[in-house]
């Protein structure tokens, strides 16, 4: 199909009854023509036009794409990938692998190795993070060029949401809207661009919650600003206790920072499963991390090479202050839904400003969609690709399985890792489609690869039956404290979505002796025929 300004109803193009098999030379020259339209200034047209780059876009666009739709992703910034490859997932992930290698040595001398630490290079240290973004931006950029989408860099704008017309207009300092067609060779395209599609996807992200009390100013940073840092800072003072709070929490002690976490519960990841956030909060203590349960943050003083104070309530109500060189707040994010333009579309939104959807991202606007943060849910990179995924397909008629979020798999790269995937047992209980839930808690030093790590850890299964599934016992949630919980958290997922009863499940084999072995054993346990447990 060729879009046409006069057509905005969308035919699935079928090929030879099959997406998959579309004529590609065609699809060749939608994007061709759509880029030159935009080259020129004149309105330009395609089947898709996505909003915002990062995971849920870009995997939107990849997944169209290949169905032999003529794509527009439309980047406000300098970079694709969004938060996640710039600001989010990769940068701190890049940052905690120094981390480790830090901790390594600090713990060789437990095993024999006489080794220590003369110095860290905390300049080396961002250099690689900066060369590891680097690589993996510019590998989605030439994905994309590779698959035909139009990369618009400039400022998005829903002007006309019936007739799905989108204007870019150029942005940060530049005066010109730039138009990719191939990697890293940009094409001016004047200073406004209006494109016109069959349907838009919205993919605007999220960015830091700021305190109630106090903006993001001076010493007072958020997650954005902790990764442009190009130094460890002396003392920290982290506000939060989630996966961002433990994550810098990790990064900065390894470096040799005083660490203090302020948190408003009892244990970091104070929504998780109660054992697995009990485990990493000891865990973090070991490490040296200075935890404040129960604490309300009433105040921040900060100014200009001051650092930064904070005021806060404790437990017994006493107001209480601490200062540090930084205080990075990481209390959540807020979706990016704010825009007047956004709000004029006609989506519905709760009371957060997520954009609500049905199962398959589509929105109450006609040819209007949504993905990621902008979504009620986990704001996760790889349930966003898998609500990328879905969009694409059900844009082209295709009848596909929307996203599960009870199969979201959550990890936190701390020291050691934690990750969960489905209900905690308080979840599971407070369900009305499940019966007959229980909890079974596997002792992880029964783990020989556990004893040599010199780490503590945690793991409990959640199982019970589907009121659908009468008689059949599945795995519900799994929640796991260790070295290689992110590695675990893949097998667990899969079961619980896949819905595999109990007793296969745990009839699986796991190489001995590894990490995931303890997983098999946790497995039987639940199951009723432990094996190096009681």
């Amino acid at each position: 199909m060729t879009p046409s300004t006069a057509d905005t109803t969308h035919t699935p193009q079928t090929g030879a009854n099959d997406p998959d098999t579309a004529d590609r030379n065609t699809t060749e020259n939608d994007v061709q023509a759509t880029a030159n339209a935009a080259a020129s200034g004149a309105p330009g047209t395609a089947d898709v036009i996505i909003i915002g780059s990062g995971p849920g876009g870009y995997a939107t666009a990849l997944r169209a794409a290949e169905l032999g739709r003529s794509v527009v992703l439309v980047e406000r910034g300098d970079a694709l990938g969004g938060t996640c490859l710039n600001r989010g997932c990769i940068p701190t992930k890049a940052l905690i692998t120094t981390a480790r290698a830090v901790d390594a040595v600090r713990q060789a001398p437990n095993v024999g190795i006489d080794a220590t630490i003369t110095g860290i290079d905390f300049g080396t240290m961002v250099t690689y993070k900066n060369r590891i973004v680097r690589t993996m931006t510019e590998g989605l950029r030439g994905l994309l060029a590779h698959r035909g989408v139009v990369v618009l860099q400039g400022e998005a704008t829903v002007t006309d949401p019936a007739r799905r017309m989108v204007t870019i207009q150029a942005n940060g300092g530049r005066d010109q809207v730039l138009c990719f067609r191939k990697a890293g060779v940009s094409e001016s395209c004047g200073t406004t661009v209006n494109v016109q599609a069959d349907d838009i996807v919205l993919a605007t992200g999220s960015r830091p919650t700021p305190l109630p009390c106090h903006d993001f100013a001076g010493a007072l940073i958020d997650s954005t600003q902790a990764l442009s840092l190009v130094h460890v800072p002396a003392t920290a003072t982290i506000i939060g206790s989630g996966s961002i709070a433990v994550e810098f929490a990790t990064i900065w002690s390894a470096g040799g920072c005083e660490v203090t976490m302020l948190i408003r519960h009892g244990r970091a990841l104070s929504h998780w499963d109660r054992r697995s956030g009990t485990t990493l909060t000891r865990e973090l203590k070991r490490r040296g991390i200075h935890i404040i349960p129960d604490t309300q943050i009433t105040g921040v003083d900060v100014g200009v090479n001051l650092g930064a104070t904070v005021h806060y309530t404790d437990a017994a109500g006493q107001e209480r202050t601490i200062f540090s060189e930084l205080a990075l707040t990481a209390i959540g994010r807020v979706p990016n839904t704010d825009d007047a333009w956004c709000r004029a579309l006609g989506v519905d939104m709760d009371d957060d400003g997520h954009i609500v959807t049905d199962a398959y991202g589509r929105t109450k606007a006609s040819g209007i969609w949504a993905v990621g943060d902008i979504t009620r849910g986990p704001g996760l990179a790889s349930r966003a690709f898998a609500q990328g995924i879905t969009i694409a397909e059900r844009m082209a008629g295709h009848d596909c399985t929307p996203v599960d979020d009870d199969a979201v798999a959550q990890v936190v790269f701390s020291s050691p890792e934690a990750a969960t995937v489905g209900c905690t047992m308080e979840q599971a209980r407070d369900r009305e489609d499940l019966d007959h839930v229980r909890e079974s808690m596997y002792p992880m030093l029964s783990n020989a690869r556990m004893l040599m790590s010199g780490s503590a850890g945690s793991m409990s299964i959640v199982s019970g039956e589907r009121r659908e599934q009468p008689g059949v016992e599945v795995v519900l949630g799994v929640h796991i404290v260790a070295p290689n919980a992110s590695d675990m958290i893949g097998e667990a997922e899969q079961i619980i979505a896949n819905r595999i009863p109990l007793d296969r499940a745990s009839s699986l084999t796991h190489p001995h002796p590894t990490f995931s072995e303890a997983f098999g054993e946790a497995l039987l346990l639940a199951d009723g025929r432990p094996l190096h447990t009681r």
